[in-house]
Formats: C-alpha cells, sequence, structure tokens
C-alpha cells in the first residue's frame, strides 16, 4: 500500500510520540545505516511503502539542499528522492515506532538499511 505525504506526517508525529523503552530505539538509527545486530527483522511489520508506483524508474537523485549527506543525522526524508522513494515503513510490534527500510544494492551486495521516521525531517518537495 502506497503511503502518501499527508498519512507519511500523521504517522511519524505518532512515532515521535512513543515514549516506552525499546530495544529498536535504542539502536539510535537517526540516519540510514544497516540494520544492527541487536535488531530482528521478525521484530518489525511492513505497514506500507513510499514506492507509488513499481514500473516506473525511480530516480537516484537525492536531496540535500543544505549540504547534508545519506549518512547524516540531520538529512531530510523527502520521499520523491533516493533513498526513501524506495523505502517501506516498517513497524516496530514492540513498541510502535516506525521506520524506513530500503535495500542498499552494490555491484556485488545488497544490504537492508534502516532510518527512524522523524517528523521533523520530512519535506514534501518535487522532483
Amino acid at each position: 500500500m502506497f503511503i502518501d505525504f499527508a498519512n507519511l506526517k500523521r504517522m511519524a508525529e505518532q512515532s515521535a510520540a512513543v515514549t516506552q523503552p525499546c530495544n529498536c530505539n535504542d539502536a539510535q538509527a537517526l540516519a540510514w545505516q544497516q540494520i544492527p545486530l541487536t535488531l530482528e527483522l521478525d521484530q518489525f511489520e511492513e505497514v506500507g511503502s513510499l514506492v507509488e508506483n513499481a514500473y516506473d524508474e525511480p530516480t537516484f537523485k537525492e536531496y540535500h539542499p543544505a549540504g547534508t549527506r545519506l549518512q547524516s543525522d540531520d538529512a531530510p526524508i523527502a520521499p520523491r528522492y533516493y533513498p526513501a522513494n524506495l523505502s517501506h515503513v516498517l513497524r516496530c510490534v514492540k513498541c510502535q515506532r516506525l521506520y524506513l527500510r530500503y535495500t542498499e544494492a552494490g555491484g556485488y551486495f545488497t544490504e537492508l538499511r534502516l532510518r527512524a521516521l522523524r517528523p521533523q525531517l520530512l519535506v514534501d518537495v518535487p522532483l
């Protein structure tokens, strides 16, 4: 199920309001990172996708107007830009916090990456 920006923002705000301690929050996935070994994928359930059309060629252009990088904690989350445009929204089944997950595919490897869905970083900008 595709999640539009308004719903993504609402979901991010609900996630940010969770105060319950949980090992998913201990991972501090503020920037895109490899899923930590302390987390198991079965701790998360997929609730939707930011992939609007699976048949369209996604852009690999990133959105960093303030000079951030993909690995920056404060990098914006722009759903039309890479890697958010390839992401699925996951919910921790223990505490209900939300995360984005995408698969980084290099020349000889694939790696699942995770990032906390933080409402203050969401931006709705066109390509």
